[in-house]
């Protein structure tokens, strides 16, 4: 659940600077974000869980936009434009949604069969 709530996160802001330009000729603008998974083995609990390993950027290449009067338009005029695509974010933070969900559900039919187990044994 925590690396989904971190995957929600990175996705949020994502979404909150999508039109965040440069504001100097030459500058770039926000640069998407990518949280990346590792399977680890907990000795505790002795089974797999899945951990954030890391968040790093996405070197796909910038968009363009022709704005001529924006201080950081090249000499034909033109902005770039961050890498993130609205409708690519949404579709991730639905999934990152759901995945969340049934950790959730996953765990409370845990603690209800725990309880039930419980008051079987009363």
């Amino acid at each position: 659940m925590r690396a989904q709530g971190t995957r929600l996160r990175v996705i949020a802001e994502n979404l909150a600077n999508s039109s965040s330009l440069a504001q100097t000729p030459g500058g770039e603008p926000y640069r998407r974000k990518l949280v990346t998974f590792d399977n680890l083995l907990d000795r505790a609990i002795e089974t797999e869980v899945v951990r954030v390993s890391g968040i790093e950027t996405d070197n796909s290449a910038f968009g363009r936009r022709l704005q001529p009067g924006h201080p950081a338009a090249d000499d034909d005029g033109y902005v770039l434009i961050p890498n993130v695509n609205a409708l690519m974010e949404m579709s991730d933070m639905r999934e990152a949604q759901r995945s969340y969900e049934a950790n959730l559900q996953a765990i409370q039919a845990s603690r209800s069969m725990l309880k039930k187990t419980i008051d079987i044994l009363r």
